[in-house]
């Protein structure tokens, strides 16, 4: 008998014990469920402003969102990560926050004559989708030098147009910019797209006409980065400087880009593999130059559709302080001097044609118009039997 109270007992508390642990993973389940619905509780901010009014809708969404506005504010702060909304007009637009940020801008027209239009002081990454027609004008300042301006990483998406105009920059990134897709028309007495790190662009429509360079990465540190990529898409780009410029590379795979500058394209390191690309410049069409320690300056053509109009004068359509590579690719050249190089130029499969006729043959271009053939150049420097000097590297590009 005292051996079945014992099992008994054993049974009521082994029971007790697995109806306690039950009860303590169903509390663990609903408190972890909880959290993960407050986590992703997320607010879909929709800002109209008309005249000095605000319209704000919540709705949810994917993320948090907090704003500082009032009614009779056309500038808007947002202080947390979150998708805003937005329509209609605002004198600037502040994002300070450590969180992701989505700016939909839909029908958006920002003026500000004290600063940049939008000012990103702090994100994680901030993203702007472009839907429907977008204006942003800015009389900013040279710290705050763009009309949209951000200290994090910046991403363009979306199918709608964007028109900038700015008495400095256009779009500035002082760490990486990315545009995927939109229509930009770009107005700046500056530059008119310019990154820190990089500048990587996939596709899109770009009509860019600036006082300095269309196109700009400018980090000089770090010989990993300051490059500019060009994936896809149309530029029309006019310009005071260069057309496109990197620090480290400026590398292009792919799209139809038109360039009015005085250097078309300008890096360390360029590297065409398709696209078609046609060039008006009126000092160095396409420069290879040391502007980084990434190395020795070369320009290589891989492949593309490639021409190069220069204006009268010391102009080279193509000019490397160092090496000139062709290896594919079609390459039409209209020029007093088509090539200057100071170390080894290669013809290994390109199409060259120079002044309407084509040769397999890239000459080098010396100081005070003299043309050397061959497919290398000679020592920068050397003596000519009549005592004269052969300066066979000629005019470095600035």
């Amino acid at each position: 008998m005292d051996e079945i109270k014992n099992k008994n007992v054993k049974r009521l508390i082994l029971g007790v014990i697995t109806t306690i642990v039950l009860i303590g993973l169903v509390i663990c389940f609903v408190i972890a469920y909880n959290k993960t619905e407050k986590s992703n509780s997320q607010t879909n901010t929709t800002f109209t402003k008309s005249g000095d009014n605000t319209t704000t809708t919540t709705t949810s969404s994917n993320s948090s969102a907090s704003t500082t506005n009032t009614s009779n504010s056309k500038n808007l702060n947002i202080t947390a990560g979150g998708n805003y909304d937005l329509s209609g007009e605002y004198e600037s637009i502040t994002v300070n926050t450590n969180e992701e940020v989505n700016l939909n801008l839909n029908g958006v027209e920002i003026t500000n004559s004290s600063g940049p239009a939008i000012n990103i002081v702090e994100a994680k990454k901030v993203t702007i989708v472009l839907s429907d027609t977008n204006k942003i004008t800015a009389q900013t300042t040279e710290d705050l030098d763009g009309a949209i301006y951000s200290k994090a990483d910046l991403v363009f998406s979306g199918e709608g147009s964007i028109e900038v105009k700015s008495n400095y920059d256009g779009i500035v990134s002082k760490d990486t910019l990315v545009i995927k897709n939109g229509t930009y028309t770009i107005t700046s007495d500056d530059d008119g797209i310019r990154g820190k790190d990089y500048v990587e662009i996939d596709n899109g429509t770009f009509t860019i006409n600036a006082g300095g360079d269309g196109i700009k990465s400018s980090n000089d540190e770090d010989t990993s980065l300051g490059y500019v990529t060009i994936k896809g898409g149309t530029f029309n780009i006019t310009a005071k400087s260069d057309g496109v410029q990197g620090i480290t590379k400026a590398t292009i795979t792919g799209g139809t880009i038109n360039i009015k500058s005085s250097e078309g394209i300008e890096a360390t390191y360029v590297k065409i593999d398709d696209g078609t690309i046609n060039i008006e410049a009126s000092d160095d069409g396409i420069n290879a130059s040391k502007k980084s320690n990434i190395s020795t300056p070369t320009v290589e053509i891989n492949g593309g559709n490639i021409t190069i109009k220069m204006g009268q004068g010391d102009t080279d359509a193509i000019d490397a302080n160092g090496n000139i590579y062709i290896n594919g690719g079609k390459l039409d050249i209209t020029a007093n001097s088509p090539f200057d190089y100071d170390g080894t130029a290669q013809n290994n499969g390109g199409t060259i044609i120079v002044n309407g006729t084509q040769t397999n043959t890239i000459t080098n271009q010396m100081m005070g118009g003299g043309m050397k053939g061959g497919q290398q150049g000679g020592t920068p420097g050397q003596m000519e039997q009549n005592g004269g000097m052969q300066m066979n590297g000629g005019r470095r590009g600035r």
